[in-house]
């Protein structure tokens, strides 16, 4: 597996300026619609009720990145250091759009669901650089005494500055645009929604192109891209498991360990994405061979995608205790 996953490694991809211009577009529609949600009355309510939110923040923020740094050590014989930091990046993302959709199919509690979703969210462009600077560097000093390998600079303040920018700004003016036009933002919140659903899917399809042109063979696409998949699939079931069990360990309602199993399993794995393509945040000269990290990054998106509607539609058929 290793050597399959170190052809990922040796690919360059990268969207040119152009291309990251309509990137960086379409990741601050994503944002400004998810912002378009968040209410300042949601974070009153969470100190009202505050302990599943509070579980659900920390298992994100803080038990996600560590499951992801145990298990991205536990597998380092079969992985490489470049797939490793795109599962710690993923990791350290805030919950995905979408999971309030899947929270709702799992007849769990929805707003506990889009408390978290705003919480992460508004709060990422803090949580999601100094989650990857301290785990990748971290993950990083070790592998390097490990396997001899040179110590990979993780990059902190132009994440910092990037994700900002590409954040901050976005979703300072979705909440506000809320906040002020309350009527209008009732019409064109579900439709931005969708939409950036369809946007996302097609920055994803669009890194698989880059992907898939970088190689030569057929059947080196296919055998790489099935050994990264399983990466994924076993990285998201630590995710999902840490979100429940969490919940479980907490005592929190079923509803509630429900919304936090899928809170916890479902990443703005666009977000990682866009970081990914950012020259200013992963220059070409130290990060030309960033392939695993994409293609990890990218088929998170469609895989927590999938084992979230598998997961919604087992919890919807059993009870609520």
């Amino acid at each position: 597996m290793k050597e399959q996953l170190e052809a990922l490694n040796s690919l360059s991809i990268n969207f040119g300026s152009g291309g990251m211009m309509v990137v960086n577009i379409i990741l601050a529609f994503v944002m400004f619609g998810v912002a378009l949600g968040i209410k300042l009355e949601t974070f009153k309510e969470v100190f009202k009720y505050p302990k599943s939110v509070v579980t659900g923040i920390v298992l994100q923020w803080i038990g996600l990145p560590a499951v992801t740094f145990c298990v991205a050590i536990a597998l380092s014989p079969f992985i490489t250091p470049m797939v490793a930091l795109g599962m710690i990046l993923v990791a350290s993302c805030p919950g995905g759009n979408i999971s309030n959709f899947i929270s709702s199919l799992a007849k769990g509690n929805i707003e506990l669901s889009v408390s978290m979703t705003a919480i992460t969210t508004a709060f990422a462009p803090i949580i999601t650089p100094i989650n990857f600077y301290v785990w990748g560097t971290l993950y990083s000093s070790i592998i390097a005494i490990k396997s001899d390998i040179p110590m990979l600079v993780i990059p902190f303040m132009p994440m910092l500055e990037q994700i900002l920018l590409l954040l901050g700004v976005p979703i300072v003016l979705g909440i506000l645009f809320a906040r002020y036009f309350p009527n209008a933002t009732k019409h064109i919140t579900k439709p931005a929604q969708v939409l950036s659903i369809l946007l996302f899917i097609c920055m994803v399809a669009a890194s698989f192109w880059q992907v898939v042109s970088s190689f030569e063979r057929e059947w080196s696409i296919f055998t790489c891209i099935a050994c990264a998949f399983v990466i994924v699939i076993v990285h998201n079931l630590c995710a999902l498991s840490t979100g429940y069990f969490g919940g479980k360990l907490m005592r929190v309602p079923m509803a509630d360990r429900r919304s936090l199993t899928i809170e916890v399993g479902i990443q703005n794995s666009g977000l990682g994405l866009v970081l990914l393509f950012n020259t200013a945040i992963f220059p070409l000269e130290t990060w030309s061979n960033n392939g695993g990290m994409v293609i990890i990054t990218a088929l998170w998106g469609v895989w927590h995608i999938i084992a979230g509607l598998i997961i919604a539609s087992y919890f919807r058929r059993k009870a609520i205790e």
